[in-house]
């Protein structure tokens, strides 16, 4: 099965965030991520950062930066990429790219992407400024092991939207020069209210990740899994579309990311019969399954060993 890291929103989201005055920030991640494309005020700036980046990865043009220059530069062969501010250096790993230039009140403020590269796992977001006739700043965004959740640029400040997989909660965060990194409020997954077994189409899902947007499946999965949801969907991560039974029921398998064939999961989703089956394979040598394999139906139970090769 061609695998695919699922991108976009994962789902509605209650939102609740304290923002001491400001207006509160509401949208999905996907709408966020668009107003984060949005041309930055310097747009001088911006226009120097976009032409900075030439076909060729690995030889990233200097950029103009608050009276000296930003560079990312790799000293060795296949090591670690640097970027740096006039031959300081500020962040390392082997992927560094150049984002953008925003001005956040009357603070340029340039964004890069720092991370470990490999298999769909996302970069931490580094965040550079220089404060008035002070050193060149900077702090890092990295909200879990899978790099920095999108960011969101309004006038006075830049939203970290987290993206959540189902049973998730976590902070949303904002930064400006001046406070710096602060919590803004907790979002928490939630399907989308009122849809139900008849509107599970698994045609429209480009990862089985998906369907926890009906709340129909995501009452049945929450029931079965408990606590356990965020990881098993987490074993998801790494999939792509789905497949059919002769039954009419669905399922798909995946891996977590960075974790391929170590950490293995697999759902199955009957829209008929209002049933869904999960399963997981880590370190033990039969999958954890969410009702036991020995319940499943055999059309489903064989779409199991298939995708994970297993003789259960």
């Amino acid at each position: 099965m061609t695998r695919s890291l699922l991108a976009g929103a994962c789902a509605s989201v209650a939102i609740v965030l304290a923002l001491g005055g400001a207006n509160a920030q509401t949208s999905a991640p996907a709408t966020q991520q668009a107003l984060a494309d949005q041309p930055a005020t310097d747009q001088g700036t911006t226009d120097q950062l976009s032409d900075a980046a030439p076909a060729d990865e690995d030889k990233q043009a200097p950029i103009p930066f608050e009276g000296g220059q930003l560079t990312i530069t790799q000293p060795e062969q296949d090591g670690e990429k640097v970027l740096a501010y006039d031959g300081k250096e500020l962040a390392s790993n082997y992927d560094v790219f150049f984002d953008k230039v925003v001005k956040i009140g009357d603070v340029n403020v340039a964004l890069v992407d720092v991370g470990d590269g490999g298999n769909q796992c996302g970069p931490a977001k580094v965040i550079v400024w220089k404060p008035k006739d002070g050193e060149i700043q900077t702090t890092t965004v990295e909200q879990d092991e899978c790099g920095a959740p999108p960011a969101a640029v309004s006038d006075d400040a830049i939203y970290f939207v987290p993206y959540l997989l189902p049973g998730d909660s976590k902070p949303a965060l904002q930064w400006s020069p001046t406070t710096g990194l602060t919590t803004s409020g907790e979002l928490t997954y939630t399907p989308e209210p009122g849809t139900d077994w008849k509107d599970v189409d698994p045609s429209k899902y480009d990862n089985i990740i998906d369907a926890f947007h009906n709340e129909a499946v995501y009452k049945a999965a929450e029931a079965l899994l408990g606590k356990d949801m965020p990881d098993m969907a987490t074993s998801l991560l790494v999939g792509g579309g789905t497949e059919k039974t002769a039954s009419g029921a669905f399922y798909a398998s995946g891996c977590v990311p960075h974790d391929c064939g170590s950490n293995d999961g697999f759902m199955a989703v009957d829209p008929v019969k209002h049933k869904v089956y999960f399963a997981r394979r880590g370190d033990n040598p039969e999958p954890d399954a969410w009702p036991p394999v020995k319940t499943w139906p055999a059309d489903i139970k064989k779409a199991l060993d298939e995708a994970q090769g297993s003789g259960n």
